[in-house]
């Protein structure tokens, strides 16, 4: 906006009766309680906001005011009806919002109302009950529409009549309805581009010939079967949705298309080359039995012959996530020489072959998190293996090594995570006995790896140099309950690259760790573990974020606000420890740094006397009890200090008087006086 009205924005502004607001053609009017359009408006008014108001009828004279109105917005009104004349003034409107009211209750006379828009472009009628036979006669002279949103309606069934006369309809919005079956309704449809229909009913999608269609969605339906046209026309298809289905096969794509983006997660699908007894794919068929009205079609599928003879040459996004998969069939990847981003986690996968035959260089981002692997196959040899890819999810598998040298040759990679395998770093110590040492993960000297997670490998005590030659900045060593059975030695490769560090729920105590070294950390996470005391070295860091949740601190050091750390510090996070309630100084010092947020304030209690209680607000007597506490441990001090001054006052006093002759001689000899002794 500033950039659009520059520095006389501000001035443009004018408000009107009613508290309407006019920067330059555009009357902003919403939320106002408005009942009706006003009509003292600027008559060279473009752009009219009504949203959010209480309007029911728009009227023939409502906008008699406004002949060079071009978009009205009146979404979130109780309109129940537009009159056959509220728009003859206004002929050139290009866009009009009506989401959200009740035009079902009159949709014939706001249908009339409608049609005297020869110009309008777009038109939302989403959430006003509307079924499809209201939204045939409300669109029926609208030739001129591009997009149209009918989402949040009753519309249960489509069928050719319905959108007949939308012959420049580019964008058609039919998301949450009720919609069971579509019989040819956007055949007619010819310069449609972009189609969504997500969260209806559709139990399958078979004979799609939209050829001139780029985008597609269908997800959050109950599709099982996907069946593209068997044609060998050019598709303009870039992007099908049919995630979050109920899809048992990998979709029979169009033949030839511009697919980029494939997005089948949440689906029951799997793969059927491989059957227990053996018996090969290119035996098998399905037939799908096709009834339209008295007549019945029967097509026969082979369904890996027909994957084979989709072009995917072009597909750039491919996310086959939670779904059913174990294995992938010889040659599937092949089909896909563009293929930049792969998801297949969540499925059943128990090997995947990395090989440098695979033709998967263009590669970014491959997650193959949660699945049941064991193994990662890989033909290391002179050519590259996944040289582009920069991310890399194997989280939660059973993993216990990667393939030797795997890393070498991914020159791009920049984040790994291998958390929840049972995986140790390289190197490893020999084991008594055994020639070879035990299986690794070996990721020294990869330059570009700035993000590593290990958390919940079980790693034991680490030693060496496991990050050598990396640029580690952010690390994930969680829930590894004796990774820190030593000190941080280990991590002295990182001490001018590391910034963050996550250190949860590893049996981590207050005396065994230094963090002094790590002079560029920014963001700690020391939650769910043991420490009772505050670790001092902590003081010279300059942290940014700090997390001390779920450890044993009774209090934090009264001077931590004017070390390095408190001055540096922007978040912390406290709760669940026991802290005392009578030595909350430190809390109080906190408070006072206004830079500092603590965004889990409220949970963070004190004990007193088997009591948890808010340090925010303590009641009178504790504090009362608190101070006869701090009072009764000065006396006792005092008592304790008492006997023993006693004691070495008779003692001097003893001394003198056993010494007492001596002792003044050898001061008059000292101060010439004599003496009268």
């Amino acid at each position: 906006l500033a950039a659009g009205w520059g520095s006389g924005a501000i001035a443009a502004w004018a408000t009107y009766p009613g508290g309407c607001k006019l920067v330059q053609s555009t009357t902003d009017c919403s939320g106002r309680w408005l009942s009706s359009v006003p009509g003292n408006l600027r008559g060279d008014t473009e752009e009219l906001l009504l949203d959010d108001n209480t309007i029911q009828v728009l009227g023939n004279v409502s906008l008699l005011s406004y002949h060079q109105l071009r978009s009205l917005s009146l979404p979130k009104n109780r309109l129940e009806l537009i009159e056959p004349g509220a728009f003859l003034s206004s002929q050139g409107l290009h866009m009009l919002n009506l989401a959200d009211n009740l035009l079902f209750t009159n949709y014939s006379l706001t249908a009339a109302a409608l049609s005297a828009l020869p110009a309008l472009r777009m038109l939302d009628l989403s959430g006003n009950r509307l079924t499809e036979d209201m939204v045939s006669v409300l669109v029926w002279n609208l030739s001129s529409l591009e997009s149209l949103s009918m989402a949040r309606n009753i519309i249960m069934r489509l069928d050719s009549s319905v959108f007949t006369n939308l012959t420049q309809l580019l964008e058609l919005n039919l998301e949450k309805n009720y919609i069971f079956e579509i019989d040819q309704a956007f055949e007619g449809l010819q310069r449609l581009q972009r189609l969504n229909i997500a969260y209806n009913y559709l139990p399958c999608v078979v004979e799609f010939g939209l050829t001139q269609l780029k985008v597609l969605n269908v997800s959050n339906n109950v599709i099982e079967w996907f069946l593209a046209l068997e044609s060998d026309d050019l598709f303009e298809l870039e992007v099908l949705d049919l995630s979050h289905n109920h899809l048992l096969f990998f979709p029979v794509l169009p033949r030839q298309s511009k697919l980029h983006s494939l997005l089948l997660e949440d689906n029951e699908m799997s793969f059927y080359q491989r059957l227990p007894n053996g018996t090969s794919l290119a035996d098998v068929t399905v037939q799908f039995l096709l009834i339209d009205g008295n007549s019945t079609n029967v097509t026969t599928v082979s369904l890996w012959d027909e994957i084979c003879h989709s072009n995917l040459s072009s597909l750039r996004v491919l996310d086959m996530s939670q779904n059913q998969v174990w294995y992938l069939p010889e040659g599937f990847l092949a089909q896909m020489p563009s293929l930049t981003h792969l998801k297949l986690n969540q499925n059943c996968l128990e090997t995947f072959n990395l090989s440098e035959g695979d033709p998967l260089g263009m590669l970014m981002e491959l997650d193959l998190s949660q699945n049941l692997l064991e193994e990662l196959v890989a033909e290391v040899g002179s050519g590259d293996i996944l040289p582009n890819l920069q991310v890399f999810n194997l989280s939660t598998n059973r993993l216990q090594a990667l393939p030797r040298g795997v890393f070498t040759y991914t020159r791009k990679i920049t984040t790994v995570d291998l958390s929840r395998n049972r995986v140790d770093l390289c190197p490893q110590p020999a084991v008594t006995g055994k020639a070879e040492s035990p299986p690794c993960v070996d990721i020294r000297g990869v330059a570009t790896l700035t993000h590593l997670s290990l958390a919940g490998c079980g790693l034991q005590g680490l030693g060496g140099h496991p990050f050598q030659g990396t640029s580690l900045m952010h690390l994930d060593l969680s829930d590894n309950h004796q990774a820190l059975s030593g000190d941080l030695g280990w991590l002295q490769d990182l001490t001018q690259t590391l910034q963050v560090l996550s250190l949860r729920n590893t049996n981590l105590s207050s005396v065994t760790v230094d963090f002094s070294a790590l002079n560029s950390l920014m963001c700690l996470d020391l939650s769910g573990n043991c420490l009772t005391v505050f670790p001092s070295s902590l003081g010279v860091l300059k942290l940014h974020s700090l997390d001390l949740r779920d450890n044993c601190l009774p209090d934090l050091p009264l001077d931590v606000v004017w070390t390095p750390l408190g001055k540096s510090l922007e978040e912390v996070y406290l709760s669940q420890n026991p802290y005392n309630c009578c030595t909350l100084g430190w809390w109080e010092s906190l408070q006072q740094l206004k830079r500092l947020h603590v965004p889990d304030r409220q949970e963070v209690t004190c004990s007193y006397a088997s009591r948890k209680l808010s340090p925010r607000a303590l009641p009178e007597p504790v504090l009362q009890s608190c101070r006869w506490q701090m009072a009764n441990l000065a006396l006792l001090y005092l008592v304790l200090a008492l006997p023993t001054c006693l004691t070495l006052l008779v003692a001097f006093a003893l001394i003198f008087l056993m010494h007492k002759q001596k002792l003044l001689k050898m001061v008059k000899n000292q101060c010439g006086v004599s003496s009268p002794y």
